[in-house]
This record gives structure tokens, C-alpha cells and sequence, in this order.
């Protein structure tokens, strides 16, 4: 019994210990959403014929982070907000306060992590997630 009791605490601490370094960090949200956010103007630039020249992310808070299990490895779930300063052709657009929600995947080695984005154009029963590399 006693033993029992033994390996269930040091499960628990070496559990505890092993998911602190897997936490994502801010600059790896703020990569993220840039990543994000590139692959939205890239779409907009081809359908809307608009010149971006680019973009900044600024005061990001997460309010958030919920892990949880994507395709059998853990994944966090990530709310906040940030304030963006979007690079035009003659002048510069700032929007306070943008709302983010963003799924984030550590890979199986923990060294890199991936932006996860639900796939809504799928008529799968099962959800279709699109993987993309942070660098």
C-alpha cells in the first residue's frame, strides 16, 4: 500500500515538473499570430488586390492557455489579445485590443512547436486540423 502511495506522488511530481518547460511563451504565441495573420493578408492580397506591406504585433496578453489533446499529442488552447499596427502604402492602420484564439502543438521531440488551425471547409465528422511550423 505504501508503495502504491510512493509511485502515485512521484507520478504527480514528475507530471508536474515535465509540463512546466512545455508551457508556450509569449514571443511563441506572438510568432503564432503572426504566422497567422501572414497567411490572412497572403488570401486578402490575392482576392482583394490590396498592396500590404506588412504588419506588428504589440501589448500581447493572454488571459488563457488550456491544454488539452490534438491527434494524440498535447496542444494548448490560447486566448487574449493584442494590438496590431497594419503597413500600408501610404499610411499606417492601428487596432487596439484584437482578439485572438489560437491552438498551439508541441511536437513529440519538444523542440518545436506548430500553429493548428481547424480546417472549416471539411465535412469530416472528425475535425481536420491544417499544421503549420513556428520558426
Amino acid at each position: 500500500m505504501v508503495r502504491l502511495v510512493f509511485t502515485a506522488i512521484l507520478l504527480v511530481l514528475l507530471t508536474a515538473c515535465g509540463s512546466i518547460g512545455l508551457l508556450p511563451t509569449s514571443q511563441l504565441v506572438q510568432k503564432a499570430i503572426a504566422l497567422q495573420l501572414s497567411q490572412t493578408q497572403q488570401q486578402l492580397n490575392q482576392q482583394l488586390d490590396l498592396d500590404f506591406q506588412g504588419f506588428e504585433i504589440k501589448r500581447l496578453s493572454i488571459t488563457q492557455e488550456k491544454p488539452l489533446t490534438i491527434e494524440n499529442l498535447p496542444a494548448f488552447r490560447v486566448r487574449g489579445t493584442y494590438d496590431s499596427i497594419v503597413k500600408l502604402p501610404k499610411r499606417q492602420l492601428t487596432q487596439a485590443q484584437q482578439p485572438f484564439d489560437i491552438y498551439l502543438q508541441i511536437q513529440q521531440e519538444g523542440k518545436t512547436w506548430r500553429l493548428l488551425l481547424l480546417d472549416k471547409g471539411s465535412k469530416e465528422a472528425q475535425p481536420i486540423w491544417r499544421s503549420y511550423l513556428i520558426e
